[in-house]
């Protein structure tokens, strides 16, 4: 019994550290990437809302509306840090248990 609950331990320490390891050394440019689309992004807000929308038929209005959602959506959803209510109720329980 001892032997396999050695070996687990060992197993787990050996998952435990093999992934903040390969984490390190992916590259960077993902994030770069995301912020440059971001700023993309933005930009094309920028140019909608100096456009002068005067002149523009009703279902070009429409689908700049579709347009400008799209990328607020897309804005929104690439940041940030979201928590499930079990892993709130998870972290509270630890903290009640260890305080």
């Amino acid at each position: 019994m001892k032997i396999h609950l050695n070996k687990a331990l060992v197993l787990f320490l050996l998952l435990a550290f093999a992934s903040p390891a390969m984490a390190a050394t992916t590259p960077e440019t993902a994030t770069e990437n995301r912020e440059a689309q971001a700023t993309q992004l933005k930009n094309r807000l920028e140019e909608i809302k100096a456009m002068d929308k005067t002149h523009l038929t009703r279902s070009e209005k429409k689908a700049l509306r579709r347009e400008v959602r799209e990328i607020k959506k897309e804005l929104a959803a690439s940041g940030g840090v979201y928590l499930s209510i079990g892993a709130i109720l998870l972290i509270a329980l630890l903290l009640i248990l260890l305080l």
